[in-house]
């Protein structure tokens, strides 16, 4: 049994690993907001558990063993989150925090059911992918809405950056999951970008643009 403390690094290790093949120190301290100290006593606990390989001042990676516990959380906290936006009612910006106590429930009899429940959604309200009972799960080829051309477009399937702020920013835009946008304009000066939707007509950052993620 893993505790709640270690279950959080091991999330971690594998959101900072999904395009690197190692995490060092000072990334893990500053995702967490913690010491580099702390986590270093944190690596060699779970390195001992066979989590992790972990060499110092040469980054972490998780085992497969470790792997197969994260991706569970990562399952657990999705399917959460599917399910208070689904089922209950909350908002997509109000779901995270409650998500992040609920993943640690240990039951995978009971996260079994309520993935039945809800007949195995395959993405969560963020537009990010749920794994199945086998860790496996399916992946949208999104690209940020930044990186396409005028008269280009595509539907939204997800965002990057799930703070509440953000999320509350798009939410108050129409810019939700399964809105279909079409870049009308770049504006030279600071490349934010001018969108069509189905009713509206929307200029948003730069910044904004980076973390919105759509299929063509």
């Amino acid at each position: 049994m893993n505790t709640l403390a270690e279950e959080n690094y091991l999330k971690s290790i594998y959101h900072l690993s999904v395009n690197a093949s190692s995490v060092s120190t000072n990334q893990l301290a500053a995702l967490l907001n913690t010491k580099a100290s702390s986590v270093t006593d944190m690596l060699k606990k779970l390195a001992e558990k066979e989590l992790i390989n972990y060499t110092p001042y040469q980054g972490v990676s998780l085992t497969a063993t470790g792997e197969k516990i994260a991706v569970n959380i990562i399952r657990k906290h999705r399917l959460w989150e599917y399910f208070l936006v689904e089922k209950l009612d909350f908002k997509w910006d109000q779901v995270h925090e409650m998500a992040e106590e609920l993943e640690h429930i240990s039951s995978n009899e009971l996260i079994d059911r309520l993935d039945k429940f809800m007949e195995y959604p395959k993405f969560d309200p963020h537009g990010d992918p749920i794994p199945d009972c086998n860790g496996l799960f399916k992946i949208h080829n999104l690209k940020p809405v930044s990186s396409i051309g005028i008269n280009e477009g595509g539907v939204i399937c997800g965002v990057r950056d799930h703070s509440k702020a953000y999320l509350q920013y798009l939410e108050k835009q129409s810019l939700t999951i399964g809105k279909k946008i079409t870049v009308a304009e770049i504006i030279e000066f600071d490349h934010s970008m001018v969108l069509h939707t189905e009713d509206n007509t929307i200029q948003i950052s730069r910044e904004v643009a980076n973390n919105l993620l759509i299929a063509l």
